[in-house]
Protein backbone atom coordinates (compact mmCIF):
# COMPACT_ATOMS: atom_id res chain seq x y z
CA UNK A 1 0.00 0.00 0.00
CA UNK A 2 1.21 3.12 -0.85
CA UNK A 3 1.95 5.70 2.42
CA UNK A 4 4.01 8.53 0.56
CA UNK A 5 4.17 10.31 -2.71
CA UNK A 6 6.70 12.68 -3.78
CA UNK A 7 6.44 15.63 -6.01
CA UNK A 8 8.63 17.24 -8.47
CA UNK A 9 7.60 20.76 -8.69
CA UNK A 10 8.59 22.50 -11.97
CA UNK A 11 6.92 20.68 -14.78
CA UNK A 12 5.32 18.29 -12.18
CA UNK A 13 3.32 20.59 -9.96
CA UNK A 14 3.91 23.49 -11.72
CA UNK A 15 2.90 24.01 -15.69
CA UNK A 16 5.32 27.13 -16.86
CA UNK A 17 2.83 26.99 -19.88
CA UNK A 18 0.13 28.40 -17.89
CA UNK A 19 2.06 29.25 -14.95
CA UNK A 20 0.12 27.75 -12.78
CA UNK A 21 -0.99 24.29 -10.68
CA UNK A 22 -3.56 22.35 -12.71
CA UNK A 23 -7.01 22.43 -10.97
CA UNK A 24 -7.05 18.67 -11.29
CA UNK A 25 -3.47 18.22 -9.50
CA UNK A 26 -5.03 20.34 -6.14
CA UNK A 27 -8.17 18.03 -6.31
CA UNK A 28 -5.43 14.82 -6.13
CA UNK A 29 -3.40 16.20 -3.49
CA UNK A 30 -6.42 17.28 -1.20
CA UNK A 31 -7.45 13.95 -1.75
CA UNK A 32 -4.60 11.83 -1.17
CA UNK A 33 -4.30 14.22 2.37
CA UNK A 34 -7.47 13.59 2.83
CA UNK A 35 -7.36 9.73 2.86
CA UNK A 36 -4.07 9.96 5.43
CA UNK A 37 -1.53 9.49 2.11
CA UNK A 38 1.61 11.55 2.93
CA UNK A 39 2.85 14.11 0.40
CA UNK A 40 6.20 15.66 0.20
CA UNK A 41 7.76 18.15 -2.38
CA UNK A 42 11.10 17.01 -3.99
CA UNK A 43 12.95 19.86 -5.57
CA UNK A 44 15.91 21.46 -6.83
CA UNK A 45 14.34 24.73 -5.68
CA UNK A 46 15.19 26.64 -2.44
CA UNK A 47 12.46 27.52 -0.25
CA UNK A 48 12.75 31.46 -1.23
CA UNK A 49 11.63 30.44 -4.79
CA UNK A 50 8.55 28.60 -3.62
CA UNK A 51 7.23 31.57 -1.94
CA UNK A 52 7.16 33.57 -5.05
CA UNK A 53 5.32 29.86 -6.90
CA UNK A 54 1.62 29.39 -6.52
CA UNK A 55 2.04 26.71 -3.54
CA UNK A 56 0.02 28.50 -1.09
CA UNK A 57 -3.11 26.81 -0.57
CA UNK A 58 -1.27 23.35 -1.15
CA UNK A 59 -0.38 21.31 2.76
CA UNK A 60 2.68 19.07 2.15
CA UNK A 61 3.54 16.71 5.15
CA UNK A 62 7.60 18.01 4.70
CA UNK A 63 10.00 19.23 2.15
CA UNK A 64 12.83 17.88 0.23
CA UNK A 65 14.72 21.01 -1.14
CA UNK A 66 17.51 21.52 -3.07
CA UNK A 67 18.35 18.32 -4.22
CA UNK A 68 17.92 16.77 -0.96
CA UNK A 69 20.08 18.77 0.75
CA UNK A 70 17.69 20.61 3.35
CA UNK A 71 14.63 19.01 4.01
CA UNK A 72 12.28 20.05 6.87
CA UNK A 73 8.81 19.99 7.83
CA UNK A 74 6.64 22.52 9.85
CA UNK A 75 8.57 21.51 13.23
CA UNK A 76 11.81 21.43 12.53
CA UNK A 77 14.98 20.81 9.83
CA UNK A 78 14.82 16.56 9.47
CA UNK A 79 18.35 16.71 7.37
CA UNK A 80 20.78 19.08 6.05
CA UNK A 81 23.96 18.38 3.72
CA UNK A 82 26.17 21.63 2.97
CA UNK A 83 29.09 21.63 0.25
CA UNK A 84 32.64 20.65 1.64
CA UNK A 85 34.05 24.26 2.71
CA UNK A 86 37.16 23.23 0.62
CA UNK A 87 35.16 22.47 -2.61
CA UNK A 88 33.61 26.55 -2.38
CA UNK A 89 37.10 27.83 -1.58
CA UNK A 90 37.87 26.23 -4.96
CA UNK A 91 34.89 27.17 -6.99
CA UNK A 92 35.33 30.77 -5.73
CA UNK A 93 39.12 31.07 -6.91
CA UNK A 94 37.83 29.89 -9.90
CA UNK A 95 35.30 31.76 -10.61
CA UNK A 96 37.71 35.08 -9.47
CA UNK A 97 40.05 33.78 -12.13
CA UNK A 98 37.55 32.67 -15.12
CA UNK A 99 33.87 34.70 -14.35
CA UNK A 100 30.99 33.04 -15.12
CA UNK A 101 27.83 33.97 -13.82
CA UNK A 102 26.80 31.35 -10.32
CA UNK A 103 24.27 31.14 -7.82
CA UNK A 104 25.37 30.04 -4.25
CA UNK A 105 22.55 28.76 -1.69
CA UNK A 106 22.56 29.49 1.76
CA UNK A 107 20.22 27.92 4.15
CA UNK A 108 18.32 31.22 4.35
CA UNK A 109 19.85 32.75 0.97
CA UNK A 110 20.31 32.39 -2.68
CA UNK A 111 22.32 35.01 -4.44
CA UNK A 112 24.15 35.23 -8.14
CA UNK A 113 27.79 37.55 -8.77
CA UNK A 114 25.91 38.87 -11.59
CA UNK A 115 23.03 38.43 -14.24
CA UNK A 116 23.50 37.93 -18.57
CA UNK A 117 21.07 36.66 -21.30
CA UNK A 118 21.71 33.73 -20.14
CA UNK A 119 20.90 33.73 -16.44
CA UNK A 120 17.33 35.55 -17.52
CA UNK A 121 16.59 32.53 -20.05
CA UNK A 122 16.73 29.94 -17.45
CA UNK A 123 15.56 32.19 -14.47
CA UNK A 124 12.12 33.22 -17.22
CA UNK A 125 12.04 29.31 -18.18
CA UNK A 126 11.39 28.52 -14.62
CA UNK A 127 8.84 31.65 -14.20
CA UNK A 128 11.37 32.61 -11.29
CA UNK A 129 12.34 36.39 -10.83
CA UNK A 130 16.26 37.11 -11.23
CA UNK A 131 18.36 35.98 -8.05
CA UNK A 132 19.72 38.85 -6.23
CA UNK A 133 23.19 40.18 -6.40
CA UNK A 134 26.05 39.00 -3.58
CA UNK A 135 29.65 38.41 -2.97
CA UNK A 136 30.49 35.13 -3.49
CA UNK A 137 32.76 35.22 -0.56
CA UNK A 138 30.11 34.96 1.64
CA UNK A 139 30.81 30.80 1.01
CA UNK A 140 33.90 31.56 3.03
CA UNK A 141 31.91 31.71 6.05
CA UNK A 142 28.66 30.43 5.72
CA UNK A 143 27.69 26.63 4.73
CA UNK A 144 26.52 26.39 1.10
CA UNK A 145 23.99 23.72 0.13
CA UNK A 146 24.05 23.96 -3.85
CA UNK A 147 26.63 25.58 -6.49
CA UNK A 148 24.36 26.79 -9.90
CA UNK A 149 26.16 27.64 -12.90
CA UNK A 150 25.28 29.32 -15.59
CA UNK A 151 25.92 29.25 -19.36
CA UNK A 152 29.50 27.26 -19.36
CA UNK A 153 30.66 25.16 -21.86
CA UNK A 154 31.63 21.46 -21.56
CA UNK A 155 34.97 21.85 -20.82
CA UNK A 156 33.82 24.62 -17.80
CA UNK A 157 31.81 22.32 -16.30
CA UNK A 158 34.60 19.47 -16.53
CA UNK A 159 36.66 22.25 -14.71
CA UNK A 160 34.22 22.95 -11.62
CA UNK A 161 33.59 18.99 -11.14
CA UNK A 162 37.51 18.83 -11.07
CA UNK A 163 37.56 22.34 -8.26
CA UNK A 164 34.87 20.37 -6.35
CA UNK A 165 35.87 16.64 -6.00
CA UNK A 166 33.62 15.93 -3.31
CA UNK A 167 30.81 17.23 -5.64
CA UNK A 168 28.23 15.84 -8.22
CA UNK A 169 26.16 17.59 -11.51
CA UNK A 170 22.60 17.19 -12.64
CA UNK A 171 21.80 19.23 -15.22
CA UNK A 172 18.39 20.87 -15.47
CA UNK A 173 18.39 23.58 -18.44
CA UNK A 174 20.78 23.24 -21.58
CA UNK A 175 22.17 26.89 -19.57
CA UNK A 176 22.40 25.78 -15.93
CA UNK A 177 23.59 22.82 -13.91
CA UNK A 178 22.82 22.04 -10.13
CA UNK A 179 26.51 20.85 -8.05
CA UNK A 180 25.84 19.17 -4.62
CA UNK A 181 27.45 17.20 -2.68
CA UNK A 182 28.39 13.38 -4.01
CA UNK A 183 26.42 11.69 -1.21
CA UNK A 184 23.62 13.95 -1.69
CA UNK A 185 20.68 13.95 -4.22
CA UNK A 186 16.51 13.74 -4.17
CA UNK A 187 17.48 10.14 -3.12
CA UNK A 188 19.53 10.71 0.03
CA UNK A 189 16.91 13.56 1.08
CA UNK A 190 13.73 10.84 0.30
CA UNK A 191 15.99 8.14 2.45
CA UNK A 192 16.18 10.32 5.89
CA UNK A 193 12.20 11.56 5.21
CA UNK A 194 11.35 8.52 5.03
CA UNK A 195 13.05 7.32 7.93
CA UNK A 196 11.81 10.16 9.88
CA UNK A 197 8.13 9.06 9.04
CA UNK A 198 9.05 5.25 9.75
CA UNK A 199 7.84 4.50 6.27
CA UNK A 200 8.76 1.90 4.11
CA UNK A 201 10.41 2.28 0.58
CA UNK A 202 7.56 -0.34 -0.53
CA UNK A 203 5.50 2.19 0.19
CA UNK A 204 6.53 4.84 -1.80
CA UNK A 205 5.47 6.49 -5.18
CA UNK A 206 6.78 9.94 -6.78
CA UNK A 207 6.00 11.92 -9.66
CA UNK A 208 9.20 13.76 -11.77
CA UNK A 209 9.88 14.83 -15.27
CA UNK A 210 13.59 16.14 -15.13
CA UNK A 211 17.24 14.55 -15.00
CA UNK A 212 17.21 15.40 -10.78
CA UNK A 213 14.21 13.04 -10.97
CA UNK A 214 15.84 9.96 -12.03
CA UNK A 215 17.60 9.23 -8.47
CA UNK A 216 14.66 9.63 -6.88
CA UNK A 217 12.87 7.07 -9.58
CA UNK A 218 15.37 4.22 -8.57
CA UNK A 219 14.22 4.75 -5.28
CA UNK A 220 10.83 4.55 -4.96
CA UNK A 221 8.66 1.84 -5.25
CA UNK A 222 6.54 3.43 -8.43
CA UNK A 223 8.24 6.13 -10.42
CA UNK A 224 6.13 7.81 -12.72
CA UNK A 225 7.42 9.95 -15.29
CA UNK A 226 4.70 13.18 -16.55
CA UNK A 227 4.03 13.34 -20.42
CA UNK A 228 6.08 16.30 -20.84
CA UNK A 229 9.55 14.71 -19.19
CA UNK A 230 12.63 13.66 -21.64
CA UNK A 231 12.75 10.65 -22.68
CA UNK A 232 15.65 9.68 -20.40
CA UNK A 233 13.46 10.36 -17.93
CA UNK A 234 10.70 8.48 -18.77
CA UNK A 235 13.08 5.33 -19.68
CA UNK A 236 14.34 5.58 -15.61
CA UNK A 237 10.61 5.71 -14.55
CA UNK A 238 8.69 2.45 -14.11
CA UNK A 239 6.06 3.86 -15.96
CA UNK A 240 4.59 7.26 -17.90
CA UNK A 241 1.19 9.65 -17.08
CA UNK A 242 -0.45 11.98 -19.54
CA UNK A 243 0.97 15.45 -19.55
CA UNK A 244 1.32 18.18 -16.80
CA UNK A 245 -1.41 20.37 -18.60
CA UNK A 246 -3.73 17.17 -19.36
CA UNK A 247 -4.02 16.17 -15.81
CA UNK A 248 -0.91 13.85 -15.53
CA UNK A 249 -0.73 13.55 -11.58
CA UNK A 250 -4.54 12.97 -11.39
CA UNK A 251 -5.02 10.44 -13.91
CA UNK A 252 -2.29 8.32 -12.67
CA UNK A 253 -3.48 8.41 -8.82
CA UNK A 254 -6.80 7.96 -10.02
CA UNK A 255 -5.23 4.29 -12.12
CA UNK A 256 -3.83 3.55 -8.94
CA UNK A 257 -7.15 3.87 -7.00
CA UNK A 258 -5.28 5.84 -4.64
CA UNK A 259 -7.93 8.90 -5.00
Amino acid sequence: MIKAIFFDIDGTLLSHRTRTIPQSTQIALKRLRERGIYTFIATGRHISEMKDLPLDNLEFDGYITLNGQYCYNKNEVIYDLPIDQQDIHNIIQLIENDSFPCIFVEKELMYINYHNQAVQIVQDAISTPLPDINDLKRGYDNPIYQVIPYDITQDDEAKILEAMPHCKKTRWHDLAIDVIPSQGGKQNGILKVLDYYNISIDETMAFGDGHNDIDMFELVKIAVAMGNASQEVKDAADETTNDIDDDGIYHCLKKHHLI
